[in-house]
């Protein structure tokens, strides 16, 4: 049975409590979604938004972790208190983790070791610069980031995959669909040579998706939903973009 299709907000460094009404105008309008719903806000506003997911209807997951579980980590967050809050994924590796905090892949390896050890299930996120992808390297960039960043732990069931093109994260540009169909086909091929079930791996495809391309998105051959970034802060768009997911 193939696994079900992800629809992840990313809200980054945007939101307050304020802002977890639009959980409940989202909820309100897709009570019963066609696919695996999550939202992924600043740490503190984690356990509020678990109150408002209606008995799991809504996944609610970090956007970080350390890969320790506790100690001296001034500002930093663990995997087990991300899961004592009520999440049940995080994401590591981001673009934005990557370059500001020049987190490499044996860091975001390490943060989805923590994740698994805490029973939360990681996002690993990939992708190429704009340089990367005008130089032909997009395809051994990525290549190396999933051999470096997905540890050998890594199963179906705890981790995740989403391909975020750097130039095209907030930027309104996205890669051809024929672009798109050739990286997510060589992370799954990759994930199956070394894993054997690899294709039971969701592989999420990220960068400026929103309402008006999530359907043609969808159509391409093994993209198994989506990270959304600044479309998943407002119910409408959003919504629009899980009920293109649920129908695809």
């Amino acid at each position: 049975m193939a696994p079900r299709k992800l629809a992840a907000g990313n809200w980054k460094m945007n939101g307050d409590l304020a802002a977890l009404a639009e959980v409940d105008r989202l909820l309100d309008a897709h009570p019963e979604p066609g696919c695996e719903v999550l939202l992924c806000p600043p740490a503190l506003l984690i356990h509020p938004m678990v109150g408002k997911s209606r008995g799991g209807v809504l996944a609610v997951g970090g956007q970080d972790c350390h890969a320790k579980a506790s100690g001296a980590h001034t500002g930093d967050i663990s995997a087990v208190q991300l899961r004592d809050a009520g999440a049940e994924y995080v994401i590591v590796g981001h673009s934005e983790r990557r370059a500001d905090h020049a987190e490499d892949d044996a860091a975001v390896s390490a943060k989805a070791v923590a994740a698994h050890q805490a029973g939360i299930v990681s996002i690993i996120c990939v992708g190429e610069t704009e340089a990367q992808r005008d130089s032909g390297q997009t395809l051994a960039v990525i290549g190396a980031q999933i051999a470096a960043s997905v540890p050998d732990c890594a199963t179906a069931e705890n981790t995740v995959i989403a391909y975020e093109p750097v130039w095209a994260i907030g930027t309104g540009r996205t890669p051809t669909n024929d672009q798109i169909a050739e990286v997510h086909a060589l992370i799954r091929n990759d994930l199956v040579a070394r894993f054997g079930d690899g294709a039971g791996f969701r592989i999420l495809y990220g960068g400026s998706v929103k309402p008006s391309n999530a359907v043609e998105i969808f159509a391409i051959q093994n993209v198994d939903g989506a990270l959304v970034g600044g479309a998943s802060l407002k119910a409408d768009d959003f919504g629009a973009i899980v009920a293109a997911l649920s129908a695809a």
